[in-house]
């Protein structure tokens, strides 16, 4: 008995000293930015000499930047994902807005400013796409992983400040996803033959982002990136350009404007351009080290 209440008192001990000790606080080394944001537009018509069509529209989105430094540890995280949908009378509901954007980054100090790295991406869509507008009677060109970009590579990270990231992989997995059987076809998104539901390519990648606050509550966001394929063409370079003009009205209203430009060669041999204004509920997190 005398044994066991020995113990007892060894172990109310332990667990009082440990209560008492100070506890690090790890979560200090990491920095949250983020806005989640919902934007909904309506125009009505009665008798309208100049014509129209009654619509209603929504977009939803997350854009979060979640990363954590500490020492000669750098780990960058992104979360972009959107969606949004516009009906109109007569025509029905369209896509307006559809995107996954998910990427990883740990970079780990060689020198001033420099970060030997290696990371991971995912680019890919929700719902199908089709063409004329996105009519699901028209002929479907898109759709959940179809295409969908997997990219897998080591390279080299410049982080001079909060504001401008560039990293540059010199050496660059890239696979093309379409696993949807109805888009499995000879040179869609790049594939070889009938049937095959993926690409392998390797290559350079370099990607960068700069913010840019243009004025009080402006914030113009920029993200580029380039792709180059080492082995077929690789003067037919991937290039994705976006822009984020976030106008922030008070503590929950804000306006966004949105530019996407991208060249694919295996999507479509011309420019993709893509522009979105809204204006809605923005919710803001910023929790910084």
């Amino acid at each position: 008995m005398k044994n066991l209440l020995l113990a007892a008192g060894i172990v109310v001990a332990t667990m009082a000293y440990a209560q008492e000790k100070p506890v690090s606080d790890s979560t200090k080394n990491w920095s949250i930015v983020g806005q989640n944001t919902l934007m909904l537009n309506q125009t009505a018509f009665s008798n309208w000499v100049g014509g129209g069509a009654n619509n209603v529209g929504w977009l939803a989105g997350a854009n979060y930047r979640i990363n954590y430094e500490k020492g000669d540890n750098l780990w960058e995280n992104v979360v972009i994902l959107g969606y949004g949908q516009n009906n109109t009378e007569k025509i029905g509901t369209r896509k307006t807005q559809d995107i996954i954007n998910l990427s990883t980054n740990y970079g780990r100090k060689i020198s001033n400013h420099w970060y030997a790295s290696g990371g991971l991406g995912l680019q890919t869509q929700f719902a199908p796409g089709y063409e004329n507008g996105n009519d699901p009677k028209a002929t479907k060109i898109s759709n959940f992983m179809a295409p969908g970009y997997l990219t897998a590579g080591v390279g080299f990270t410049y982080k001079p400040n909060d504001n401008f990231t560039m990293t540059l992989r010199p050496a660059n997995a890239r696979w093309t996803f379409v696993l949807d059987k109805d888009l499995q076809h000879e040179g869609f998104f790049g594939l070889k033959k009938e049937g095959d539901s993926s690409l392998f390519q390797f290559g350079f990648l370099g990607t960068a982002v700069y913010n840019v606050k243009l004025m009080d509550n402006v914030t113009l966001t920029n993200s580029a990136s380039v792709f180059s394929n080492y082995l077929s063409h690789p003067e037919r370079l991937v290039l994705s350009y976006n822009g984020v003009l976030n106008m922030k009205i008070n503590k929950y209203i804000s306006s966004l404007i949105t530019l996407d430009l991208m060249y694919d060669h295996n999507q479509i041999k011309r420019t993709q351009l893509k522009q979105t204004l809204g204006v809605g509920i923005a919710y803001n997190i910023n929790s910084k080290m």
